[in-house]
């Protein structure tokens, strides 16, 4: 009995031994599918259904031992920003606010040692709708937008600081003032706000107490401190109060002054894809001697995103987002209705953008133009801006030897409506170059000094109006009536504006000619405007 239990132990450890060295046999010559695999991190990449050894069909080539995740993985490993260069960026986003001299000097600036009031932190600052900046008074709210440094010759007061905002109350009467900040001292220089400038007209409505109203702001810069612009200015109630602003002091002075620039007012173009004809528009105006277009951003498509994001990288327009103030609706689709439906406040905060690109560009262009992407100043005797303006000026000296502050352009309706009922397609022009194809026009402009746009001289004018400007630094503004044989406002619409529809159809719609003038540049506008589209994936593959 014992020797037979002997004989059975050592069968079962010869067995087991044997099993032992099969298995280990077989788990070298075939590779478990859900174990991790030792060759390579390429297999975290794959199926675990991928036979072993073939290559990834996210991957083509080769990796070994050496390889990095980096070089497998689809993502960004630049390093990070610098806070010199995250202060950059952060600059170009929020215009309005010295953040590069915060990071440059803020050991210097956030010192105790102040007689009045110290620089305020970026966290000291009240904020409204991410471009703004409030200040609350005793009589009234101040929403800020930007500060800008005034040298003009003609400025009767000399170097002054320029703030653009809207107040909730007509004819402010509240005493405040600017601490204006320099590199130099931790003291800010003090001045009493010289003026409200009323940027309005009170017979065009919404004259009333608690509806915001477009003011610009004038400080006086000190005799001792003049040419010297601040770095930043902070509004405040009382000279030592601790501020709840700062605004930067933008004085840009390129090398050279350019020419011609455009700016226009908060894009509002939510669900309608606009790009092809904005396209044709930025295409135009460059052709016609536009240097920049400075637009601002309300809320857009994201083709004409993907548009103007080109146009940025290119160097010819600068895009610049915007929000409205205060309690005014932001959210996509009810701020779009409420600018739709409540046309005076939307007039009364177009104010802003227009000014703002006023004075961002005082020392940059000979000439600004404020223009909607449906209008064109279009020369008829000459080929571009530049032509155009030497006999304007030639003109107007004639008429009288000084120069104006702006030149204005008649109104005319270039008709546009869904059906193309006018006319038909012209076969050698493509049916997507809005203008190129839209040449029947009123033959009735609208009236002198009525709806005219103009090339406004930033030497003399000190607030922008849509139409015309509103004030000028020699007091009374003047503005030169172009002859509508030299030029005029082409201006694409499907009817009139509202204040005309009772008389359109039988003083506008009812009389047309065609008017192909902007034919002598369809070759050239073509061919940039495909080669956009091209650039922008835009057209369809066939």
């Amino acid at each position: 009995m014992g020797r037979n239990c002997q004989r059975f132990c050592s069968v079962i450890v010869a067995w087991s031994c044997l099993c032992f060295v099969v298995f280990q046999v077989v788990i070298h010559k075939t590779p478990n599918q859900y174990s991790a695999p030792s060759i390579n991190s390429r297999y975290l990449l794959e199926k675990l259904t991928d036979p072993p050894g073939t290559t990834s069909k996210t991957e083509e080539k080769e990796f070994t031992d050496t390889d990095d995740e980096e070089d497998v993985l689809n993502i960004d490993t630049s390093p990070a920003l610098s806070e010199l260069e995250t202060a950059t960026f952060l600059q170009r986003k929020l215009h309005n606010l010295p953040y590069e001299f915060y990071v440059r000097f803020k050991y210097h600036v956030f010192s105790k040692n102040h007689s009045c009031s110290h620089f305020p932190s970026i966290y000291d600052i009240k904020f409204n709708n991410i471009y703004w900046q409030e200040l609350i008074t005793s009589n009234g709210t101040f929403f800020l937008y930007g500060a800008y440094y005034d040298n003009r010759p003609l400025s009767s007061i000399g170097p002054s600081i320029r703030v653009l905002g809207l107040i909730d109350r007509i004819e402010p009467t509240v005493p405040t003032y600017c601490q204006m900040w320099y590199q130099a001292s931790q003291d800010p220089v003090v001045t009493k706000v010289l003026e409200y400038k009323y940027m309005w007209n009170k017979k065009w409505g919404n004259y009333k107490q608690g509806v915001l109203q477009p003011y610009l702001i004038t400080c006086k810069i000190p005799d001792p401190l003049k040419g010297i612009p601040p770095v930043s200015v902070s509004l405040v109630q009382k000279p030592c109060d601790a501020a709840r602003t700062n605004l930067r002091v933008i004085n840009d002075r390129p090398e050279k002054k350019g020419k011609f620039a455009v700016c226009v007012k908060g894009l509002d173009f939510l669900d309608v894809d606009l790009s092809v004809r904005l396209i044709e528009w930025i295409e135009l105006l460059s052709i016609l001697g536009a240097e920049k277009i400075f637009l601002y951003e309300l809320e857009v498509h994201p083709n004409i995103s993907k548009a103007l994001k080109y146009y940025e990288n290119l160097g010819r327009v600068v895009v610049t987002p915007l929000t409205l103030p205060g309690d005014l609706p932001n959210f996509p689709g009810l701020r779009h209705h409420f600018l739709k439906t409540k046309i005076t406040n939307k007039r009364q905060n177009e104010l802003i953008p227009y000014n703002d690109c006023l004075y961002r560009n005082l020392y940059s262009y000979e000439h600004i133009a404020l223009l909607d992407t449906d209008e064109i100043i279009m020369p008829l005797q000459t080929n571009n801006w530049n032509e155009l303006m030497e006999i304007i000026l030639t003109k107007a000296f004639i008429k009288g030897n000084y120069t104006r502050a702006s030149y204005n352009f008649r109104n005319v309706y270039f008709w546009d409506d869904a059906k193309h009922s006018y006319h038909g397609w012209n076969p050698e022009i493509p049916k997507y170059m809005h203008m190129l194809q839209h040449i029947h026009r009123s033959v009735n402009y609208t009236k002198p000094n009525q709806y005219v746009k103009c090339f406004h001289n930033p030497e003399r004018v000190l607030t922008l109006h849509n139409h015309f400007p509103l004030s000028c630094l020699e007091g009374q503004c003047t503005s030169y009536p172009v002859e509508t044989d030299d030029a005029h406002l082409q201006h694409y619409r499907a009817d009139c504006v509202t204040s005309l529809r009772k008389s359109c159809e039988t003083e506008f719609k009812q009389n047309t000619t065609e008017d192909v003038n902007v034919w002598k540049y369809k070759d050239e506008l073509i061919s940039r405007v495909n080669e956009t589209l091209r650039v922008l994936g835009f057209f369809k593959d066939r």
